[in-house]
């Protein structure tokens, strides 16, 4: 789908420059078909408002001809003077008039849902490309709402626009010509006044409720993000019996939306009844006037209606100039907050000049790299090592001391303050951010998957590959048996972000997608921590197979995980402690010494705890048995 890189942006205050950047999508370039609906919506729209203003007249003839008045002689044949020709003529003017708008807005459908897709798409599109810092910070469910009202609004700009507010404009000038021809100039003049009055109070009053919008805008979106919040962390609630505590944060949110949206339907009722009050007088002010005439004798029973009807007619797209008014400030508002999205620029971006990556070998170096999240916070203070092309070099140290941050500088999730970062000699700033992260595997610590099929997420790795494929991958996850005795095999759905699954179930998932990317780096970024020692050792085989001929970069926190790896680098307070083979760096008797004797210690104390139950529930077990006789 095209992606419109046009920037743009919504300013309730300025209506008429968002519906100019919004121009592009009403009228899209390289559709033709859907410029060629606008033009025929338009000329169906200009069409049926001509209809419209010939019903008055129709209501004048007919009153005249029942008065006896009517005196159109030479202009129309004999037999259509009579009034029910007439009101059979006005009553099928307006049937013609409704399907003219029908078949306008039939046309017209199309375009507005175009638009509303085109700018869905770019929003999303857009949120992918933003930095990792935007989407830690962000929340959610409040992101959701954002994204849902904005597309809401945009459909409601950009059918209002077209649709109704030029041919209004249209009727009113047709209205005070017809005025000025049939009756002079002070009709006219009350017209304009009673129309510039409405409009005012109107523009003031939709202004004043903008800031009550606004208030239920955020109000709703607020207590949305609780509830998502709450609801993805539902076991947390659970483990804690905090169901009151979130129904009462909740609840809270809804309290301040219930009167944000009780002011916003009470001010509703002031501005329409003062928008009632204005129409009111003015059409008070004309039917006396055109009483008096009648009285006079300078105008007939039917001009009295005929001024009535077509104030009456006037009415309608009066009110829906106001209506239409308030539905595009309030669009606005619902679409400042997706247009502010729009415009928060990437922390990351590709140089104009950047490359795809190339990997003949696939050697990774790191060479005096300084990072911060924050200037005040050093994470890595001149950090350098190398990964030769097929090795393991594996990063261990106390938390906090920048293991994690070394593979999101390798992604390039954010850029080095300086120093530099190269595979196979390539500044990783240099090339594609597309190229770069095709080229790297990862195994997380904390495996998320989509709510969909196993097969669907062991295909994530590689959307392309064929079953064959797929069942291979798993196989070296060492999953393919799990997968079989399943009811629904690779058709199983795994739940929200995995739930269905065990850890050990997910991190085989996550490791046949990296299997079946097949890249020719490999980050496993402490991939087998957060599980119990058995499925540990189970998982690290499987690793073990991925990893081999390929570079691989460890970020461990179980030390057991690393001793194979080709070098060890010790990382405290950003800098490296030590580094070295497992042997040599337990002879050092330094950092890594004292973290593998902890490591060593509590595992061995878990060992001795397990086999003191397992010899207790024995002698449970045989106590429970008869002695022999």
């Amino acid at each position: 789908m095209a992606n419109n890189k046009k920037t743009i942006s919504a300013d309730a205050s300025n209506p008429l420059g968002t519906l100019v950047n919004l121009w592009p999508y009403m009228w899209p370039e390289g559709r033709a078909d859907l410029k060629a609906r606008v033009v025929w919506a338009t000329f169906y729209l200009f069409l049926a408002k001509f209809v419209l203003l010939t019903v008055p007249y129709f209501f004048k003839w007919a009153t005249d001809a029942l008065n006896g008045k009517l005196d159109m002689a030479g202009l129309l044949p004999a037999f259509l003077l009579g009034a029910v020709v007439l009101v059979i003529a006005l009553n099928f003017t307006r049937i013609l008039q409704v399907g003219l708008n029908q078949l306008r807005d039939a046309l017209f459908a199309s375009v507005g849902q175009y638009a509303v897709r085109q700018l869905a798409y770019r929003t999303f599109v857009h949120m992918h490309q933003l930095s990792l810092r935007f989407h830690l910070e962000r929340k959610t469910g409040g992101l959701s709402r954002i994204i849902e009202r904005g597309t809401k609004g945009i459909e409601t700009i950009v059918r209002f626009t077209i649709l109704n507010t030029v041919p209004t404009l249209l009727e009113f000038l047709l209205t005070a010509i017809i005025f000025w021809v049939a009756y002079g100039f002070w009709y006219v003049l009350v017209t304009a006044v009673t129309v510039a009055l409405y409009i005012w109070f109107t523009v003031k009053a939709s202004d004043w409720r903008i800031a009550i919008r606004r208030s239920m805008n955020d109000s709703d979106t607020d207590a949305n993000t609780k509830a998502i919040d709450s609801l993805l962390n539902f076991e947390t609630v659970k483990y804690f019996g905090n169901e009151e505590m979130e129904a009462k944060r909740f609840d809270s949110s809804m309290a301040r939306y219930e009167k944000a949206a009780t002011d916003v339907w009470t001010s509703l009722g002031w501005l329409n009844f003062g928008q009632g009050v204005i129409f009111g007088l003015g059409t008070t002010v004309m039917m006396v006037m055109s009483a008096l005439a009648v009285q006079r004798g300078e105008q007939t029973i039917g001009d009295f209606v005929f001024v009535n009807a077509l104030l009456l007619q006037l009415s309608v797209p009066l009110n829906f100039i106001g209506f239409v008014y308030r539905e595009i400030r309030q669009g606005l508002t619902d679409i400042e907050q997706m247009f502010e999205l729009l415009e928060v620029q990437p922390e990351v971006v590709d140089r104009p000049d950047a490359a795809p990556l190339a990997i003949p070998q696939g050697s990774i170096s790191f060479k005096d790299v300084h990072f911060s999240y924050d200037p005040a916070r050093p994470i890595l203070k001149g950090v350098s090592f190398d990964v030769p092309a097929g090795k393991t070099v594996a990063i261990v140290g106390p938390s906090g001391a920048g293991k994690s941050t070394i593979s999101r500088l390798l992604y390039r999730f954010y850029d080095i303050q300086d120093g530099s970062i190269t595979i196979d000699g390539q500044d990783v700033r240099d090339v594609t951010q597309h190229s770069l992260r095709a080229a790297i595997g990862m195994v997380p610590q904390d495996t998320v998957l989509f709510n969909d099929t196993i097969a669907y997420n062991i295909r994530y790795g590689r959307p392309s590959a064929s079953q064959e494929e797929m069942l291979a991958a798993a196989e070296v996850a060492q999953i393919g048996h799990f997968i079989s005795a399943l009811p629904d095999g690779f058709d199983t759905k795994v739940g929200e972000r995995g739930l269905k699954l065990s850890g050990g179930e997910k991190q085989r998932v996550a490791i046949a997608r990296t299997v079946l990317k097949a890249p020719p780096i490999l980050i496993l970024d402490e991939a087998t921590s957060a599980l119990d020692t058995t499925t540990e050792h189970e998982i690290q085989s499987a690793l073990d197979v991925v990893s081999k001929n390929r570079t691989t970069l460890v970020i461990a926190h179980r030390l057991s995980t690393v001793i194979g790896a080709d070098e060890i680098i010790v990382l405290r307070d950003g800098l490296i402690a030590e580094r070295g083979t497992h042997s040599s760096l337990l002879e050092q008797n330094g950092l890594y010494a004292s973290m593998w004797n902890r490591q060593r210690e509590a595992v061995q104390a878990e060992e001795q705890l397990r086999k003191v139950r397992e010899s207790d529930d024995l002698g449970v077990v045989l106590r429970g048995v008869p002695a022999a006789e």
